[in-house]
């Protein structure tokens, strides 16, 4: 199985245009079946979600929908110029809302598992280095008293400067 790595946009194009052609599809094999369309679109959303790169895994429950709507008018029959396709497209959205939230909700679902997942590697590859970077304890002569770590040792007040001198541009005594 292919393991793309979409971008923003990628994402919003794969899923505008597969949706495009598969309603279209949906509609010269089918006769447009409205639950063979929101099938599709459940699984294209699951895609786009796994396929979108880590960097903009936020993108994919946002252009979701909009690839679901930019499907829809091959599917919405209207008749009688313009408005009649406006008022069937509308219908369509409304009456296929129960897809369109389920493809957001499967999307948002693998996206937020994708960041925890994410999260809890980075905080684990942390841990790791932090253990790396530690040498164990040292031998320190009798009496003497453990130093804080340095991330922990308190901070005193800086010693002023003073204050920087403009350089002259003009030269003097001409």
């Amino acid at each position: 199985m292919p393991n793309p790595r979409l971008t923003a946009l990628g994402c919003g194009l794969f899923c505008g245009a597969s949706m495009f052609v598969l309603a279209g599809l949906d509609r010269l094999l089918f006769g447009s079946s409205p639950a063979l369309y929101g099938t599709l679109f459940l699984l294209v959303s699951a895609l786009s979600a796994v396929w979108v790169r880590r960097g903009d895994l936020a993108s994919a429950p946002v252009v979701v929908p909009i690839a679901f709507a930019a499907g829809l008018p091959l599917l919405a029959e209207g008749e009688g110029g313009l408005g009649g396709h406006l008022m069937a497209l509308v219908t369509a959205l409304a009456m296929q809302a129960g897809w369109l939230y389920g493809g957001t909700l499967v999307a948002g679902v693998i996206v937020t598992v994708r960041k925890l997942r994410l999260m809890a590697r980075r905080a684990a590859e942390r841990e790791g280095r932090e253990r790396v970077g530690r040498q164990g304890p040292k031998v320190r002569a009798p009496g003497a008293r453990p130093r804080p770590p340095y991330d922990r040792r308190p901070i005193g007040p800086r010693a002023p400067t003073a204050p920087v001198r403009p350089r002259r541009t003009v030269p003097r005594g001409s």
